[in-house]
């Protein structure tokens, strides 16, 4: 048996989506004012959430939408335009569309000001909060048959558990041209008293709508319905077309007749004549996202299995058992692939978010700011575009507060009025890199450094510059900002973001010119679950580093694995490349092996070669979170349990590189003072 709140939870996740077409194209709007196609699909989103709405039972929504749809009725008139003033009531409205979802007791008392906000905006056309009395003109006496519809449906297994609402289904259509629409029910067959089913009446419904409509506007009635409809949607054919049909009575006629003496009651029913034969085929599903995550856990699970059955095999060297480890492995491999590709959402269903937030705003701030966004298409973890939204809003907010200048002082530096703000996504790697980028002031130095020496971040005499200093505006607390006000100026927001980012294995890089603007960058992981790792040993133990992040693998020669004092550059066919040695870095004792590896990686800093005992083999490797002891190790950036049941680190390429970076420019300071 469906539960019944199941058709609830699908029309308000399907709801919201609308909701978010409506602000989309409002913003759309108001950089084209007088779109018509916008205007119209406005109108359409909006009359299809009403019709909707009334079908699922939120009353209240339906009402106030009504008010809505009728402001746009009123701005389809030849000659209307869309005032900024309209747009911002009609931002608002949709704000009021969110509230009515969540609750609408509590929201309802909103919907008059709205509307009555909405009347002003237009100059006086007055939307009503509730559906006025029928005041269609009467239709002519003749339409011709290409003008009309033929509509027939029939109720799937699923339907009434799942909400539809037939009467207010027949309600839309009729809403559709009034004084047009003759309905008829019809049931081929009635079954025996005790064998009807209530979950699945044994009728059909025949709507004729006799007036020029686009099919589009029948479709829009259905929109949430076709999986649990059977339906049929032709034109109006044949003598009867060109006839008005009779007003829709107060209970629509109905044509019924019973089974046949002797006819079982479980025999299928005549199909309705006109009615589609089988329902749309479901292209898509939807799936809660604790069932993914319990997926991708399994998952996990099976890969550590997979590896434990791979060194069994290997140890036992049969033929036979190797053969099933390889198919396993195989399979297991397909299978990551698959469910990871399923968690994968292209990162502009974030974005789009943003655009509201940036034409508050701009509103706000009172400054012109426009806000480009490129690279939607690219692919990130759900886990990881759900938790970048709160650091995006604070660097956004920071972008369009302390980058932007207003108008004015942008002309008289000779900018545009007009700022911008960029906000984009590329692939790099097993990594995306997101980047904030406004065109504006920039970050002032002096004003930085004055700072940190102030808050003792800094000692009295620094010279800090670069990344160094920009790095300082993460600190908890930190701020140039001259006044608080409700948008910044406290120093928590970006501590926010840098916790966030750490807390996604990422890293945040900031850039700024002075005069020509300010960059952040965000370098995160695609995944958080699953990755190719290569295996290595040092000093006895085993880490795993990201095979992404991994360019080459060469041997240390050996007049560099001798003695104190030895060079940190290593010569790769005439690149000097620094190194790091794991076994000095992790302070592990013991001899070193005659014949050292170097691993060549690289990222977002640079490259570096990571001198190991011994290179292992390749892995796929679970990842698994630090515990709270050991998550100040900065090297590591996880943990990941291997086939024999032991636990290998998972290396942090970006801090070694990081590492390895800052003492290279130390050797070479002491080199210059020397």
């Amino acid at each position: 048996m469906i539960d019944d709140d199941d058709g609830a939870a699908v029309f308000l996740i399907e709801a919201r989506e609308l909701q978010g077409a409506i602000e989309r194209n409002l913003l759309d709007l108001s950089a084209a004012p007088g779109d018509r196609a916008l205007i119209d699909a406005l109108f359409r989103d909006i009359h299809t959430l009403k019709g909707s709405g009334a079908m699922f039972g939120h009353v209240d929504l339906a009402h106030f939408l009504h008010g809505f749809e009728t402001a746009f009725e009123a701005l389809r008139a030849p000659g209307r335009t869309a005032s900024d003033a309209l747009i911002n009531v009609a931002l608002r409205a949709c704000d009021q569309i969110t509230a009515l979802l969540d609750d609408a007791a509590a929201a309802r008392a909103g919907n008059a000001s709205i509307l009555e906000a909405l009347d002003v905006a237009l100059g006086g056309a007055a939307p009503a909060a509730d559906p006025p009395a029928d005041t269609s003109p009467a239709m002519p006496a003749a339409a011709p048959a290409e003008e009309g519809w033929r509509i027939s449906f029939s109720l799937g297994p699923t339907a009434l558990g799942l909400g539809v609402n037939v009467p207010a289904l027949l309600a839309e259509l009729t809403d559709l041209a009034p004084d047009a629409v003759r309905i008829t029910c019809e049931a081929a067959a009635l079954p025996a008293l005790d064998a009807l089913d209530p979950a699945c009446p044994p009728f059909a419904w025949t709507v004729e709508i006799a007036a020029a409509l686009d099919r589009a506007r029948i479709d829009e009635v259905f929109l949430f319905l076709r999986d649990d409809l059977v339906l049929d949607v032709t034109p109006l054919s044949g003598p009867d077309a060109g006839s008005a049909p009779d007003r829709v009575p107060e209970t629509p006629p109905q044509t019924v007749s019973a089974a046949p003496p002797g006819a079982s009651a479980d025999a299928p029913a005549e199909p309705v004549p006109g009615t589609a034969t089988r329902q749309r085929e479901r292209s898509t599903m939807r799936v809660a996202t604790e069932r993914l995550d319990e997926i991708m856990d399994r998952v996990g699970e099976l890969v550590i299995a997979e590896s434990r059955l791979h060194d069994l095999s290997m140890a036992l060297q049969s033929p036979a058992l190797m053969a099933v480890a390889e198919d396993i492995r195989r399979l297991t491999s397909g299978m990551r692939e698959t469910t990871m590709s399923i968690r994968m959402l292209p990162i502009g269903n974030l974005f789009s978010r943003f655009r509201r937030l940036v034409h508050d705003l701009s509103d706000q701030l009172a400054k012109p700011i426009d806000f480009v966004t490129t690279g939607g298409e690219t692919e990130l973890d759900k886990t990881v575009i759900e938790l970048l939204n709160d650091p995006l809003v604070h660097i956004l907010r920071n972008a369009a507060d302390h980058g932007i200048e207003d108008g004015t002082a942008r002309t008289a530096v000779g900018k545009p009025r007009q700022g911008t703000i960029t906000l984009s996504a590329t692939h790099a790697g097993a990594e995306v890199h997101i980047r904030i980028r406004d065109d504006g002031r920039g970050l002032d130095a002096g004003k930085l450094r004055a700072k940190a020496i102030e808050r003792g971040l800094l000692p009295a005499n620094s010279q800090a510059t670069g990344p160094e200093l920009f790095r300082l505006i993460f600190e908890p607390g930190f701020s140039t900002a001259p006044a608080v006000t409700e948008l910044s100026g406290r120093g928590v927001g970006m501590d926010v973001v840098r916790s966030v980012v750490q807390g996604l294995r990422g890293q945040i890089d900031v850039d700024s010119e002075p005069g020509h603007g300010t960059t952040v960058t965000l370098r995160l992981p695609l995944t958080l679950a699953i990755t190719d790792g290569l295996l290595v040993e040092v000093g006895g133990e085993r880490y795993s580093i990201p095979v992404a992040a991994v360019e080459e693998c060469v041997e240390l020669p050996p007049d560099l694995a001798l003695g104190a004092g030895r060079s940190n550059f290593l010569n790769v066919r005439g690149d000097l490349v620094p190194f790091l040695r794991l076994a000095e870095v992790f302070e592990t004792p013991g001899p070193r092996p005659d014949f050292q590896k170097v691993v060549i990686v690289a990222g977002s800093h640079g490259r570096i070669g990571l001198v190991v005992d011994r290179i292992v083999a390749n892995a796929q490797t679970v990842i698994k979170q630090l515990s709270c002891i050991h998550a100040g190790l900065k090297a590591f950036s996880g943990a990941t349990i291997l086939g024999d049941g032991t636990v290998a680190l998972i290396l942090d390429v970006g801090h070694l590189i990081a590492l390895g970076t800052a003492i290279e420019d130390r050797a070479r300071k002491r080199k210059g003072a020397a």
